[in-house]
Parts: C-alpha cells; structure tokens; sequence
C-alpha cells in the first residue's frame, strides 16, 4: 500500500473526497514527523509506537572494494509494534 492507496481507502470508508482524505493524511503525517523532530515519543495503542534513539557511529565495509569505511553516528526512528498488531499479523 502506497500514500495514494490510502488516501482512496479514507476517502471510501469517511465519506470524504480524495482531496480532503489526502489533506488530513497529509496533517497526520507532518504531526507525526513534528513530535518525531523534538524525540517525543508517538504511541499508537494496539499499533505501535514510533520514537527517536541514537545510533553510535561503527566501522564498516564498502562491499565492491572491501575498503573499511566510518558510519557516522546518527538519530534513527524506531517503530515498536504493538501488542494486537503483532498478533494480527500471520504466522508461518
């Protein structure tokens, strides 16, 4: 599922236009990357919880050239599925 798979889907199941799914999608969404941008946490109950944590920088290997390389350290989003979402989700 894509962003304009969703929208069609909000759309459909509110009653609203494409335009005004895509509108509040698109307010969720900046909402989200906001409270992420100050590393709040955001926490969906049942679905999941979407939060900042630090990465430490690491040695690591260019594979073409085998030549050693830095990866600097860096902030990374981390998503926590929640408790009825991992159970929804099929088993092998």
């Amino acid at each position: 599922m894509n962003k304009a798979d969703l929208v069609k889907i909000v759309a459909e199941k509110t009653g609203l236009t494409q335009a005004k799914a895509a509108e509040a999608i698109n307010v969720f969404l900046e909402s989200i990357e906001d409270a992420l941008k100050k590393k709040e946490r955001v926490a969906f109950v049942g679905f999941g919880t979407f939060k900042v944590t630090y990465r430490k920088g690491k040695k690591g290997r260019n594979p073409r050239t085998k030549e050693e390389i830095t990866i600097p350290p860096r902030n990374v989003v981390r998503f926590i599925p929640g408790k009825k979402l991992k159970e929804e989700i099929p088993q092998p």
